[in-house]
């Protein structure tokens, strides 16, 4: 059975996946908590925590909240700085035999191009996720995710910055991803990721307050998975090559994923690779009982390689 997965299919470093499960960004640290309670060497890669290049404090508390079928987050990219994950984080992944993708965000196009330049070559990385769900300060805070042209900037820089694959993990925030999907691609991304969360709020009814204390989040779970399988279908249907309007790139689905039918279904809608996100902090074996159940699944219904399933259902 062949569950193995390339996503960065020409580049310097190519980016092999052994299945195409993956852990999304912010949903298990850094890794080394996740390593110590589930299989981390059974999965296809995980995606860090975003990673900036000043350490941030994030924002005030509350920066979660638990919502029907979903949750609110805010945390505002908590983090240490890229300096302390090369120096604390990498040499250990550097051990590992599942590849650790570094997801990277800045308020500016050279922010984005800085940190990867630092990330280059650092033993350990094994590519970069774009995040360009970040707010552009030259923009007046507009998010980068909103604009193709912007996308394509960013995407740009990073690729010119950096030999590591590059994948762009796109916002679901202008309701149509398919104009930045094709920006990021045409720009020379090796894959994009989607969907990022949904910007949302709740009230506190007893204070009278939006939760969390931000005001507004972003929300994820199984409340977003019919959207993000829209958004994903949509785009992989436009990167076809040929049979779309844009050049073949991968495309990675997110967005609600808790079982092997929820990450079965993103892979018939053309992902070639899924990320699990929330379901994560309700078990964090998920993505092995996720891979479990794509492999049952595989046997049952006599598939071989898991390519013949990717785009199963589109046109």
């Amino acid at each position: 059975m062949q569950l193995a997965v390339e996503l960065a299919a020409g580049r310097k470093s190519s980016l092999w996946l052994r299945n195409p499960v993956m852990l999304a960004a912010g949903t298990c640290g850094y890794g080394l908590e996740y390593a110590r309670i589930a299989e981390i060497e059974r999965l296809g890669a995980i995606v860090s925590k975003g990673t900036t290049l000043r350490p941030r404090r994030g924002n005030p508390q509350p920066r979660t909240r638990e919502v029907p079928a979903g949750l609110l987050n805010a945390i505002g990219l908590q983090n240490p700085g890229v300096e302390v994950v090369i120096r604390k984080y990498a040499p250990i992944w550097a051990t590992w035999q599942t590849p650790v993708i570094v997801n990277i965000a800045g308020e500016t196009v050279e922010e984005f191009a800085e940190l990867a330049e630092r990330l280059e070559g650092v033993p350990g990385v094994a590519g970069l996720e774009v995040n360009v769900s970040c707010p552009n300060v030259r923009a007046g805070g507009r998010v980068f995710g909103d604009s193709p042209e912007a996308v394509a900037a960013v995407t740009e820089a990073v690729r010119q910055s950096t030999t590591l694959p590059v994948i762009v993990k796109l916002s679901p925030n202008s309701g149509d991803a398919r104009p930045t999907a094709l920006a990021a691609a045409e720009a020379g991304a090796d894959a994009v990721s989607l969907i990022n969360t949904l910007t949302a709020l709740d009230i506190d009814i007893e204070a009278r307050r939006p939760l969390p204390a931000h005001g507004t989040g972003g929300l994820s779970g199984p409340a977003i998975r019919p959207l993000a399988l829209r958004m994903v279908y949509e785009v992989a249907r436009e990167l076809r090559g040929q049979g779309g309007q844009g050049p073949a790139v991968p495309v990675i689905g997110i967005g609600g994923i808790a079982s092997a039918s929820d990450a079965l279904a993103f892979i018939m809608a053309g992902a070639q690779a899924i990320q699990i996100g929330t379901a994560n902090f309700v078990n964090p074996r998920t993505g092995v009982l996720v891979l479990e159940g794509i492999e049952r699944f595989m046997q049952e219904h006599g598939v071989k390689d898991i390519a013949e399933l990717v785009g199963a259902a589109l046109p």
